[in-house]
């Protein structure tokens, strides 16, 4: 049984989350103080952490970025901010999703669902030792999950690293948004495809020498993606 753990101050708001969690199976947890629950998402086990945004003690941006230094256990962000500032800030923080209140409790257990599954299966998979991608400088082992530009290590969230994968391995392939969020995310209705905009500049930041002027990850106006060859 997933366990997740909530983290969220609206006491009405959590059990709701909680109800319609447990319903479909997980285990679930709740911490309303952000101090307390940062100590307990990184000295405890979760398979998935629910995290609002305005907490009292530490906010949820900074509890994302602390377990993002030490785990890839998939983070779902709730706001009640529709600014789309806070979804960029979030998930270049490394969360794995973004959702907006007032939300439907089925589309969040969706959503939860389709997290787990996708990083169960990564966890999972029984890749070849030391399977690698080499492209102009770049070296990616998939084995490890790491990524080396020029020699020199750089750090890459879960779905960064799936991301980067993905375009590696089909050079000169056109990748709309639409195409990319449903192989990366697994998810075809819900969502915001804005996501793959955010995962994208976040990786040209750390291989390209030029964000400006990409070497690597091409934007192809009016229809998507293409990693060149």
């Amino acid at each position: 049984m997933s366990k997740v753990l909530i983290i969220e101050d609206e006491v009405a708001i959590a059990e709701l989350e909680k109800d319609y969690l447990e319903l479909s199976g997980f285990e679930v947890e709740i911490e309303s103080a952000g101090d307390v629950g940062l100590t307990r998402a990184l000295k405890e086990e979760f398979d998935m952490f629910i995290l609002d945004l305005m907490l009292p003690g530490v906010d949820g941006f900074e509890i994302c970025k602390r377990i993002r230094e030490v785990k890839n256990t998939p983070i779902l962000m709730v706001s009640a901010k529709k600014d789309d500032i806070d979804k960029i800030r979030g998930l270049g923080l490394g969360a794995d999703d973004y959702i907006t209140k007032p939300f439907s409790p089925s589309e969040l257990v969706a959503r939860v669902k389709a997290h787990l599954a996708r990083y169960e299966r990564l966890i999972g998979s029984n890749i070849t030792e030391n399977d690698t991608v080499e492209i102009r400088g770049i070296k990616i082992d998939k084995t490890a999950r790491r990524v080396w530009v020029n020699d020199e290590e750089k750090p890459f969230t879960t779905k960064e690293f799936d991301l980067l994968v993905f375009l590696a391995q089909n050079p000169n392939h056109v990748f709309t948004k639409e195409e990319l969020f449903k192989e990366i995310w697994d998810m075809e209705s819900i969502g915001d495809i804005a996501t793959v905009t955010v995962h994208i500049k976040k990786i040209r930041e750390k291989i390209e020498m030029n964000t400006a002027k990409p070497q690597y990850i091409e934007t192809i106006w009016g229809v998507g993606y293409r990693f060149r060859l």
